[in-house]
């Protein structure tokens, strides 16, 4: 990954709730999948990996939503944005849409998730790893070698 800043920080897109961190994102993944794609309202999403607990929210975090068993989500109660997510088969990461991340410049995704999933038009010139389903294993590998 570049060489990321000490300090990430971000805001929804009203402005009514900041994130901060002091810690760089475990990982930085593009998602093809259906999920992704609706929740972001985008033709592919992408998320930093956070610890669970190295994300902060102010003034709070809002109370979180499930639409999807063993996933969270959590958006600002104002505009709507999409400010984090937790999957239960990825334990003890937080996930942050990277377009609400100030700092997104210094964070290139590394790898595509459901690359199986993707938009055929949609083409995105990369060499990085593409992963025609989950990303979980890789995610996680990249997580522990963080820790």
């Amino acid at each position: 990954m570049a060489e990321v800043p000490g300090h990430i920080t971000g805001r929804c897109y009203c402005g009514g709730i900041t994130l901060s961190s002091q810690e760089a994102p475990q990982s930085v993944a593009y998602c093809h999948c259906i999920d992704c794609r609706r929740i972001t309202g985008a033709p592919v999403a992408a998320f930093a990996a956070f610890g669970e607990n190295a994300v902060q929210a102010s003034p709070a975090w809002p109370v979180s939503k499930s639409f999807t068993p063993g996933v969270s989500r959590w958006f600002c109660p104002d505009c709507g944005s999409p400010l984090a997510a937790a999957f239960d088969y990825l334990p003890g990461q937080l996930y942050v849409p990277l377009g609400l991340i100030d700092q997104a410049a210094k964070l290139p995704p590394e790898l595509h998730a459901h690359e199986g999933c993707r938009l055929p038009w949609l083409q995105i010139a990369d060499d990085i790893l593409r992963l025609d389903g989950t990303s979980r294993t890789s995610l996680r590998v990249v997580a522990d070698a963080t820790e």
